[in-house]
């Protein structure tokens, strides 16, 4: 994991949760070429570390992220585009592989690639002046960092077509009423909010986690029993670890288990 990111604030929290802040305020952290290439880089990092148990993505400022970087993009010819995406595509895809639960604290204004980066998180709370959108269709363009694939899972096909359809932005207590935040908290409280559930699952067993979550994002693909083989792929794969051993002890000897993630 890179020390110091040019887009990105990422920092330790807590003993094993991250907090990863879009940084570029001045510009209601707009997604450009080299906040692909972090992104990307920092999702790929995680997939093999053991240090860091959750992972809370939030938007430096007042903004979560306001989409992509319209200006960078002005004049841009499609080739250059293109190649600047296929950054994206990468990171997307890595934020969704990543084992480590990815949390989204939306601070604000989330829009285009910004609703994008909620959607690739594994849950979303937002603050009750956060704002959403897919505005692409307004430019000419579409959603390409997943958008039309994740946003009808978390709030089924018509309402996903309204969205993307219309362009209009949205609140908090329409995207929690539609499945695409958990919960809604007050601005100075999100990051707390969000902070205690983060550790919470800090407390599991990691490897538990993993398999949980690469079995339920499973569960969007498949029929139900293909979707029960891979459930019960992970389930054996949990079965012989360490910590299954020091859960069961834990919990007939009345303490705290102690995890090590192997």
């Amino acid at each position: 994991m890179r020390e110091h990111y040019l887009t990105l604030n990422v920092s330790r929290v807590d003993e094993r949760v991250l907090l990863v802040a879009l940084n570029r305020p001045e510009f209601r952290n707009a997604i450009n070429a080299k906040m692909m290439e972090e992104l990307c880089g920092l999702w790929t990092s995680l997939r093999t570390t053991t240090e860091v148990a959750c992972v809370i993505l939030t938007g430096q400022g007042e903004a979560f992220c306001a989409g992509a970087d319209l200006k960078e993009r002005n004049g841009m010819t499609v080739e250059v585009w293109r190649e600047q995406h296929a950054i994206l595509e990468k990171a997307m895809k890595a934020m969704i592989e990543c084992p480590i639960p990815v949390l989204a604290a939306v601070n604000g204004a989330a829009l285009g690639g910004g609703l994008e980066f909620v959607l690739g998180s594994d849950f979303a709370y937002a603050s009750v002046e956060a704002t959403f959108a897919m505005p692409e269709t307004s430019i000419g363009i579409m959603p390409g960092a997943m958008g039309t694939q994740n946003l009808p899972r978390a709030c089924g096909t018509r309402r996903a077509k309204e969205i993307c359809f219309t362009g209009r932005r949205f609140s908090a207590s329409e995207a929690l009423e539609w499945g695409i935040v958990n919960k809604i908290c007050k601005a100075d409280e999100l990051i707390d909010e969000i902070m205690r559930v983060a550790q919470a699952i800090g407390r599991k067993a990691p490897l538990a986690i993993h398999q949980v979550k690469q079995a339920i994002n499973a569960a969007d693909q498949l029929d139900l029993f293909t979707g029960y083989g891979v459930e019960l792929e992970a389930y054996n794969k949990v079965l012989v670890t360490k910590d299954r051993d020091e859960g069961i002890r834990a919990f007939n000897e009345k303490r705290a288990p102690h995890f090590t993630g192997s």
